[in-house]
């Protein structure tokens, strides 16, 4: 019982840095806009993360059973991919850098998975085709669900952020300026919301999926069987018809959690993203907000845990690059993209260490 609880007690820790990182990203450009206060924003954050955590679960399915094979996979293995991303993103919250904490878990959960099987290159799941006739987006494995949204998605939120400023450029050309800093105001607070939705939609379904795997384990194995009687909705007996289903309690406490996170410690990311990297105004955030959101809303629909941080990321600078290209702060951007560049073999490094050490001390096999 020990075991099972560390697995869930870890998972919660590792969500709640991830407010300091994902969930900060999704309300950063509203609160540098100044259109709402931290503690407004952070509201805001909590109650629509929530609501997108409640709707679909494919992301779920793809951290549960889509990136490695689960016979490799013990509580020990959960603990030290989780460890790997904590310490990854500890690193990079301490020094501002928006790195994704989505890819500080899947190379977390590859590194220690393949230490777990002993260097055995068989227990990653590198790449399942799509069947014959189907879209390339509905295969499976690392290839299909993390590094080619890896690369498109950033792409698209940079050409989609670019093209949505440009036709805002063209559709406020003859607009007073206070018309446009109101009307981008009230529609930010709307652009914000869905921007969390599509962020729980995505985000928080990963962490939950790892502590239902890990209670469903500890149920199955009998490690809650002595557990008190008021300890008992702890125990999953089963998922369901598939094994992506969730229970409600898990989804509230993850939410919940990384809202404390964000409201502990985000405003260092919230910073950079906001001040640092260009000068946002409301009619910015709107057009940020709406392409990362839409980003994020359709990689959660074909069940890839793409990064928010590179979808709020690019999409800021596509944003910024229309209205004009000097009004980025090049050298930031390059500090970002190396952390996004070193996050999977850094954290993959981290967590197989761990293991390597669970395994030297006699703790796992």
């Amino acid at each position: 019982m020990t075991l099972v609880l560390t697995v869930v007690l870890v998972a919660l820790i590792f969500e709640y840095i991830n407010g300091f990182h994902d969930t900060a990203n999704s309300i950063a450009t509203v609160v540098s806009t100044k259109v709402l206060t931290p503690r407004q924003a952070i509201v805001l954050a909590a109650t629509t993360n929530l609501a997108g955590a409640l709707v679909g679960t494919a992301v779920a399915k793809t951290i549960s059973s889509g990136l490695v094979d689960a016979q490799f996979v013990s509580p020990q293995t959960i603990i030290c991919a989780l460890l790997g991303g904590i310490v990854w993103n500890l690193l990079t919250w301490w020094f501002g850098m928006p790195s994704s904490s989505t890819h500080a878990m899947v190379g977390g959960l590859v590194g220690a998975t393949f230490a777990s099987a002993h260097g055995n290159w068989a227990a990653l799941i590198w790449s399942k085709p799509p069947a014959a006739g189907a879209h390339w987006y509905e295969g499976s494995g690392l290839l299909y669900k993390v590094v080619i949204p890896m690369i498109s998605s950033p792409l698209a939120g940079l050409v989609v952020g670019f093209i949505v400023m440009s036709s805002l450029y063209t559709l406020c050309l003859r607009w007073r300026p206070r018309t446009v800093s109101n009307t981008f105001g009230k529609l930010q607070i709307f652009s914000a919301g869905y921007m969390g939705f599509s962020h729980g939609q995505n985000d928080a379904q990963k962490t939950m999926g790892i502590i239902a795997l890990a209670l469903l384990a500890g149920t199955k194995a009998g490690d809650l069987a002595h557990a008190p009687e008021w300890l008992n909705f702890l125990k999953i007996e089963s998922l369901g018809p598939k094994s992506d289903q969730i229970p409600i309690w898990i989804k509230v406490t993850c939410a919940l959690t990384m809202a404390a996170g964000t409201a502990a410690g985000g405003w260092r990311i919230i910073k950079t993203l906001g001040h640092k990297m260009v000068k946002l105004q409301p009619v910015h955030g709107f057009a940020a907000e709406t392409t990362a959101a839409t980003v994020l809303f359709v990689a959660a629909k074909l069940g890839m845990p793409v990064s928010t941080t590179h979808a709020i990321t690019t999409s800021i600078m596509g944003v910024g690059s229309a209205k004009r290209l000097n009004a980025i702060q090049w050298s930031i951007v390059e500090r970002i993209v190396w952390a996004w560049v070193l996050t999977l073999p850094a954290t993959a490094g981290v967590a197989y260490m761990f293991m390597r050490i669970t395994q030297e001390m006699g703790w796992a096999k």
